[in-house]
C-alpha cells in the first residue's frame, strides 16, 4: 500500500484495508478477471469467438459472484460486531437480496447467453473456473511470499 498506518475508518468498506485476508480477497478478485480474460484472449485468437464469449461471460459472472459474497459477508459481520450483545442481529434486507441475487443474475445470464447467442455451456463453465484458478493462484502467492 502506499500509506502507512492506521488511517482508515474501520466501518467504512471502501476504504484500503492492510488486513491480510482483505489483500487475499483483493488479491483473487485481480486475478479472476486477469486470468479469465488472458483465458478468453487465447481461445478467442485460438478456437473461436463464441467460447471466448463464454469464457469472458462466465469470468465476469464468477467475479461478480464474489464480489457481491465478499460484500454481503462485510456486512453481516459488521453488523454482528456492531450489534454485540444484542439477542438478534439485524441485517439490512439489501444484503439477502445480493446473496439470493447473484444465483439468480447467474442462472437467468447463463439461460440467456446459452439460448439465444448459442455460447457453448461449456464455454461459460471454464469461465466460471476462473473464480478457483484466481484463489488457486492467490494462494500460491501467499505461501511463496509469506505474506
Amino acid at each position: 500500500m502506499i500509506f502507512s498506518g492506521d488511517w482508515t475508518n474501520k466501518m467504512d468498506p471502501a476504504a484500503p484495508s492492510n488486513e491480510p485476508g482483505v489483500r487475499t480477497n483483493e488479491r483473487i478478485s485481480r486475478l479472476t478477471l486477469i486470468l479469465g480474460l488472458v483465458a478468453a484472449l487465447l481461445v478467442f485468437f485460438l478456437r473461436s469467438h463464441l467460447y471466448a464469449a463464454g469464457i469472458a461471460v462466465g469470468t465476469a459472472l464468477a467475479w461478480l459472484n464474489f464480489r457481491w459474497l465478499d460484500q454481503a459477508l462485510a456486512v453481516m459481520e459488521r453488523q454482528a460486531t456492531v450489534q454485540e450483545g444484542a439477542p438478534a442481529v439485524r441485517v439490512p434486507p439489501g444484503t439477502y437480496a445480493k446473496v439470493v441475487g447473484r444465483y439468480l443474475l447467474m442462472a437467468a445470464a447463463i439461460y440467456v447467453t446459452v439460448h439465444y447467442f448459442a455460447v457453448p455451456l461449456v464455454s461459460l463453465i471454464v469461465g466460471l473456473l476462473a473464480l478457483g484458478a484466481g484463489a488457486f493462484a492467490a494462494s500460491i502467492y501467499e505461501v511463496i511470499s509469506g505474506s
